[in-house]
């Protein structure tokens, strides 16, 4: 079995080199009004100076600083100007101009005094602060010079990155390809969610979870429903999935008599790059190749699943999407109770972290395994328990992986 960080890092190295030989991503263009969380294909450079004129961040007057040199000093007000407005006139030492916030500072003058600061009366305004040489002006091209590389491909669009392209004018913008995620549930145990379960079946939770994280990782979910534990439907719906960018499975993955997808897909050529990782839950988590296409088998505990998906699925999305993947966020929290495992695997564990005076404590919430999905409903992370210390004391440092949506 390898460690959770090594079999993580497995699926970064393989998919690397396959998308090496691959032609380059597929992009198609975008309206800037729904690209957020797209990942970017193209440069995009400042179409001007930006600010592309010297720019007020402040109501006030627009002086000259050597005007305010001996105090007190009063100044005559020779026009008024805002924001979007153009100044036509001629300012002269011992003249200032009354200016709104975001306004193009006047030729003559540089410097804003704060309108607070100022003692304005009729067409003079009094003054008794000293100003500095470019107070609260913001300089033309002091953000970014005309031609400047804002973004580089593989950028992720967030909020801040929709409005620089808005700014520049990028009302469509060219973007990769969502990658297409075939999600595949197995088991003679699983019916339709809106199926009446028999007293030993359960509903088919997992595509719908699947689902879900895999459009919040930016892809294109396919469910395929569920196929039950017959090598022939196995067989028929792996093919439909190999057809998509990444195929992956829920249940069937462990070595029980009836789990059957790794052997249907030693059948279709799959090569293996790990068929087990040391954590709990989540150990017997496959991943491997066939057809020239990711696959990954999860197991088919709920809790399993998505702890699984989100440490090798999550990285393979955004390298198919055109990102670097990301690393994992995770973070240190003081540990509220003492926790015990007993098992030498990494523990992801449901647990709440609070801020209690600013602090971060977190808290192991109780749980009957990895088929415990009320659990995740209180839970905001997971309590991360390294096989080294299995044994940890309250008031300890611990690792804690954030629940992706959950802050």
């Amino acid at each position: 079995m390898l460690p959770y960080q090594q079999a993580r890092e497995k699926v970064i190295e393989v998919v690397t080199a396959r998308l090496a030989l691959r032609p380059a991503l597929a992009t198609e263009e975008a309206e800037l009004s729904a690209a957020l969380g797209r990942v970017l294909a193209v440069e995009v450079r400042a179409d001007r100076d930006y600010p592309p004129f010297n720019r007020s961040t402040r109501d006030g007057f627009a002086v000259r600083a050597a005007d305010l040199a001996k105090l007190p000093a009063t100044l005559e007000v020779v026009g008024e100007i805002k924001a979007g407005d153009a100044f036509t006139g001629q300012v002269r030492p011992g003249q200032c101009v009354q200016i709104m916030t975001g306004a193009a500072v006047p030729p003559g003058t540089d410097s804003v005094v704060m309108i607070e600061h100022a003692k304005p009366s009729g067409t003079r305004v009094g003054f008794e602060r000293p100003v500095e040489r470019g107070q609260n002006v913001v300089p033309r091209g002091s953000e970014a010079k005309t031609g400047q590389l804002l973004l580089s491909p593989g950028a992720l669009l967030g909020y801040p990155e929709v409005s620089a392209l808005a700014q520049v004018g990028q009302g469509v913008v060219r973007v990769y390809r969502k990658p297409r995620v075939a999600i595949l549930s197995t088991g003679d145990e699983v019916v339709d969610v809106g199926a009446q379960p028999g007293p030993f079946q359960i509903r088919n939770s997992n595509s719908l979870t699947l689902a879900a994280q895999t459009t919040l990782a930016g892809a294109e979910p396919v469910v395929l429903g569920n196929a039950p534990d017959r090598v022939d439907e196995i067989r028929a719906r792996i093919e439909r999935g190999l057809a998509e960018d990444i195929l992956v499975l829920s249940g069937g993955v462990s070595a029980g008599k009836y789990d059957y997808v790794g052997t249907v897909l030693r059948e279709l050529g799959a090569e293996f790059v790990f068929d087990a990782v040391a954590i709990r839950p989540g150990r017997p988590a496959v991943f491997g190749v066939c057809r020239d296409n990711f696959v990954f088998g999860l197991p088919g505990n709920p809790v399993s699943t998505m702890v699984t998906f989100e440490l090798f699925v999550l990285p393979a999305i955004e390298m198919l999407r055109g990102a670097l993947p990301r690393p994992l966020t995770v973070f240190k929290a003081k540990l509220a109770e003492p926790v015990r495992q007993k098992t030498a695997l990494t523990h992801f564990l449901p647990a709440e972290i609070t801020w209690p005076g600013g602090e971060p404590t977190v808290r192991e919430l109780p749980w009957q395994g990895s088929g415990d999905i009320v659990a995740l409903l209180r839970a905001n992370c997971f309590l991360v328990v390294s096989p080294e210390h299995l044994e940890i004391s309250a008031g300890d440092w611990v690792d804690v992986l954030p629940r992706r949506g959950a802050f």
